[in-house]
């Protein structure tokens, strides 16, 4: 019994030791790359940018009716997105259907064909503020490239390229006329140390969705695995009794030099190691039980299958801006439905600067708790509301690093097996976050374990900062002390380098494994 648990520590610490030498290097990008992701995410063009860099719209520049412009394109269906903004100067309808788009300046009913090079050069030195004349004209990109690469960015293509002496570079989507990705040269730069090699994103292998998924989910598993047996073979060989004999003294830990490093990190931070590397592979959804497949999409049924653009024949979009204007700025108008009514919502220089206009009520900075209420007691049945409470400040499963969420929202939970529940936001009638009862558990096998996005940090920073930056690091220093070991092991094997005689060898200040039982 004794010999076959010394044969099973031996390879476990065997298996252990070289895939840490396959893996070591994997690990210590993953790391590194982390503390970068921290603050310096993928360039992308959010939301909250687009409305920063937008026009205003202007009422007296509407000219055609919003059916008027929809039946101009001969279209079939109805959209399932209506948005009316700035493009180029002229106010737009955006109708959209999926991925794709199709527009009407609201000036003359022009249809928009697509963005020229010379539209592309004017709105992309409108977003930079920089001269036109400065611009260097890239081309037109067709394929992917590594900034293009990234889901959000992608099925916008082909687009338009310029750049500018400062190194700033403008991808403006030829088929919508809206700049789709935007960096610099510092953002480029995090990228390259923090985003892509933290995301294995790099473009040759992200171009192909399939492969880049398989990938990063077995190479998760596999340093889940290798993190996991340097977690058991650190428990195993740590003795409290301090039993292993050196000539520097007793010690309980059968190494010397960097291996007892190696091995103090892992019992240190071991357990951190493996669910972060594990909760990093649940990024990618590898397991469909923490996919909620039965719960009840709340969003689409407050909005109805299908947009009523009669509906919204009571009040043109000029009248609404202008009765929005009374309140806000005005940079977007989206039309919406909330438990059957039309609404056109009136988007400002950021999201959460939003308001609706009712057909029938005008401007409206908010719905209010009780027409919500009785609009998702309707669209839930038969399912009845369990509970309902308003939120004023993030919680456990409704919080945000960056403060971006909307607040207040109206919380609300059903009574269906599942306890499936939604925070939705006054301001706009949307569901901006739900969860069903496995969804639950992958907010914290991921985004818990993962990114650490507990609510006690996140509301005293740098709280967060400081712990996340100590696991981290500590995580880091391990992998080094693996690059150093791994790469004195190779050297070994393959240059045939003596051994020294100091106190760090043989075999790195290792005892013989059949010593250790």
């Amino acid at each position: 019994m004794a010999r076959a648990a010394v044969t099973i520590r031996t390879w476990t610490m065997l298996v252990h030791r070289w895939m840490g030498v396959v893996f070591c290097v994997l690990f210590s990008v993953w790391f590194v790359s982390g503390i970068v992701m921290m603050y310096w995410r993928f360039p992308r063009v959010e939301p909250e940018d687009r409305l920063v860099r937008a026009a205003e719209l202007d009422a007296s520049h509407i000219h055609v009716a919003l059916i008027d412009a929809f039946r101009s394109l001969h279209s079939k269906g109805v959209p399932s997105q209506v948005r009316l903004n700035v493009l180029d100067g002229r106010p737009v309808y955006r109708f959209v259907s999926g991925r794709k788009s199709l527009l009407v300046f609201a000036d003359n009913g022009e249809r928009f064909t697509g963005a020229t090079p010379e539209m592309a050069l004017r709105i992309a030195s409108a977003w930079t503020g920089l001269p036109a004349a400065a611009a260097s004209f890239e081309g037109r990109i067709t394929k992917d490239d590594q900034w293009t690469v990234y889901s959000s960015v992608r099925p916008y293509g082909p687009f338009w390229k310029y750049s500018w002496p400062d190194g700033e570079e403008v991808y403006v989507s030829q088929a919508t006329g809206e700049v789709v990705q935007d960096t610099t040269r510092g953002a480029r730069l995090g990228a390259y140390f923090g985003a892509i090699p933290h995301w294995l994103y790099f473009m040759w292998l992200r171009s192909d969705g399939s492969l880049w998924t398989k990938v990063v989910i077995w190479l998760s598993a596999v340093g889940t695995v290798v993190s996991i047996l340097g977690l058991v073979a650190g428990i195993w060989l740590y003795s409290p009794s301090k039993r292993y004999r050196f000539a520097s003294g007793a010690s309980s830990i059968p190494f010397v030099g960097q291996k007892r490093w190696h091995v103090a990190l892992g019992l240190i931070f071991g357990l951190v190691i493996c669910t972060w590397v594990f909760s990093g592979m649940m990024s990618m959804g590898p397991f469909s039980w923490v996919s909620d497949t039965n719960r009840p999409n709340l969003d689409r049924k407050l909005r109805g299958d299908r947009m009523d653009l009669a509906a919204f024949a009571v009040k043109d979009p000029a009248a609404a801006i202008i009765e929005a204007a009374s309140g806000q700025k005005v940079k977007e108008l989206e039309l919406l439905t909330f438990g059957g009514e039309p609404f056109y919502l009136a988007i400002g220089a950021k999201p959460s600067d939003s308001a609706l206009v009712s057909m029938r009520e005008g401007y409206r900075p908010a719905l209010d708790s009780k027409q919500i209420l009785e609009s998702v007691s309707k669209a839930a049945a038969p399912l009845s509301i369990a509970q309902s409470r308003v939120v004023t400040s993030y919680e456990a499963y409704y919080i945000d690093r960056q403060n971006n969420k909307p607040l207040p929202v109206l919380y609300v939970e059903l009574n269906d097996a599942a306890r499936s529940s939604f925070y939705i936001d006054p301001r706009t009638g949307r569901v901006v976050q739900s969860y069903g009862d496995r969804s639950r558990w992958n907010r914290w096998l991921y985004h818990g374990l993962h990114s650490f996005d507990l609510p006690f940090l996140y509301a005293y920073r740098p709280a967060w900062d400081i712990v996340v930056l100590f696991l981290m690091g500590g995580g880091t220093a391990l992998c080094v002390t693996s690059l150093v070991i791994a790469s004195r092991r190779l050297r070994r094997k393959f240059l045939r380098v003596p051994s020294s005689t100091h106190n760090d060898a043989p075999d790195d200040g290792m005892l013989d494994l059949g010593e250790i039982s």
